[in-house]
């Protein structure tokens, strides 16, 4: 089953009616952790909100998260450091222990259930000792009251690990119930099912989508990657996806009491929720593995032979990205007249990032930035930074000429059927052609991505159609599922 954890519950969130022509303070685009808790302190200020989400509040990248709200983050704060310097990274800690106070404190006064755990950051090889240390040095000098350890409860070798105590997981889908329950008590409206297509920053800006046109003074694009391409900015993040899996059947005494995360490759999360396993990890770039079915049975064997008898419930596979420097980018989009902002780029980290980012948008507009905030905004972008950035896009060029290269050397045979479950990739004529077959039903697809051209590949695990570039990913039948782009697959005859 490829459903997250935190899916088991069936849980309906009614969506309210979408008014064209309504006019608002403040329009978010994005019904996930990022979106609803930006609403939310909108509209604690007496502002007018509406949520725009255009698919289901939530059940995206929120539903799909590891649901771990730490601020050791496996290696991150020496990854920072690495393509920065450390008054950046002094200002993300600072960011995300507010963010992680105000999370915890919302989830507890709202009665969604918090544990509390502590987190390690562990290495099982001499080189991920060295960024245990690295992470020990980095994060003590940012202020976190950090431990190094050699006592790690997994049943397999380790070689240290550096420990935050008192962290936390919870269960995001009961904190977007509670967000949304307290966002419209507050007067605020959430409509599903309402994709946006454009923005035009005017006075007032339009916010146009398939269900009409709302106004505002502002617009927040909060969606995994901005979903306007002012400011380029879907060619300065990295779009990564990695796998979660929740196993069954693992003693009491053998589940873990900690959170617990891998600094080597490939990264390993383990933990315990309630009376689960969950692992994680296998983080690849988006249409970019040879097989997620793969990664995947990695993942289980990797479990199973760890702990003997553990059985697969179930896996799910979520979406994140990286900036170049390891900071997310949140504020105003250029080319926007200070109408448009955005945050976007957690890098896997987003229980925290989410907040952190929403709580730097609103401080944005009512001006009342902390100093960590206005550190983060005026941080000077670093040569190792850079080069980076240069790397990602440079991969991007590669497989670009990949895709079609590939496409064009395929020739398919008119009417061809992929078995159940397959996609393949080929050339009709001088076409690109996408054709997969999915619950007995064949579908033939323009395979180039419309956001800018790349040669979509087949994702094995999820039965989608996933873009290599910039991470568009879409449904087997060529519907928008997340990702830059505005637009769905063309079909093609059969």
């Amino acid at each position: 089953m490829t459903s997250s954890l935190w899916l088991d519950k069936v849980r309906t969130i009614p969506t309210d009616d979408f008014e064209p022509e309504a006019r608002y303070d403040d329009v978010v685009v994005g019904g996930g952790l990022t979106g609803l808790v930006t609403a939310l302190l909108f509209a604690r200020r007496g502002h007018t909100v509406a949520v725009l989400e255009a698919g289901r509040v939530g059940g995206l990248s929120t539903a799909s998260s590891s649901a771990m709200v730490s601020i050791l983050q496996g290696a991150q704060l020496q990854k920072i450091r690495r393509r920065t310097y450390q008054g950046v990274v002094d200002a993300y800690v600072e960011g995300t222990r507010e963010a992680f106070d105000w999370l915890i404190d919302y989830a507890e006064e709202s009665g969604v259930d918090v544990e509390r755990r502590d987190a390690f950051s562990y290495a099982t090889s001499r080189a991920g000792l060295a960024r245990v240390d690295a992470e020990y040095q980095v994060g003590r000098r940012a202020g976190l009251d950090l431990r190094k350890t050699v006592d790690v409860d997994m049943p397999f070798a380790t070689l240290g690990a550096v420990r935050l105590r008192d962290q936390a997981q919870l269960d995001p889908v009961d904190l977007v119930a509670a967000l949304v329950a307290d966002l419209r008590a507050l007067g605020g409206v959430i409509v599903e099912n309402a994709r946006v297509t454009g923005v035009h920053a005017g006075d007032p800006a339009v916010t146009t989508t398939l269900l009409g046109d709302v106004r505002s003074e502002r617009v927040h694009l909060t969606t995994g990657a901005p979903i306007l391409d002012r400011g380029l900015y879907f060619a300065k993040i990295a779009p990564r996806r990695s796998l979660g899996m929740a196993l069954a059947d693992v003693a009491p005494d053998h589940l873990p009491n900690a959170l617990y995360q891998s600094v080597d490759e490939p990264q390993r999360s383990v933990r315990r929720y309630r009376d689960q396993l969950v692992v994680g990890g296998s983080a690849h770039g988006v249409g970019r593995a040879r097989s997620e079915l793969q990664l995947a049975e990695e993942l289980e064997r990797w479990a199973e032979s760890h702990w003997p008898g553990a059985r697969r419930r179930r896996v799910w596979s979520g979406q994140d990205y990286a900036t170049p420097h390891g900071v997310p980018f949140v504020g105003w989009l250029p080319r926007g007249r200070r109408r448009v902002y955005l945050a976007t780029g957690f890098d896997s980290w987003g229980m925290t990032g989410a907040v952190s980012a929403a709580r730097m948008l609103v401080s944005d507009v009512v001006g009342d930035n902390s100093p960590w905030m206005t550190t983060l905004h005026h941080r000077i972008t670093t040569p190792v930074a850079m080069a980076s950035g240069l790397g990602e896009n440079a991969a991007v060029a590669w497989w670009f000429a990949r895709g079609w290269t590939k496409a064009l050397t395929n020739p398919l045979e008119p009417g061809e059927t992929p078995p159940e479950g397959r996609g393949l990739v080929g050339v009709e004529g001088l076409s690109p052609v996408a054709r997969s077959t999915v619950d007995g039903e064949t579908c033939a697809l323009s395979a180039v991505c419309p956001h800018l051209g790349g040669i979509v590949s087949w994702n094995d695990l999820e039965s989608t159609w996933d873009c290599p570039l910039h991470g568009s990913r879409f449904t087997a039948d060529g519907r928008v599922i997340e990702g830059p782009t505005k637009n769905p697959m063309r079909p093609r005859r059969a």
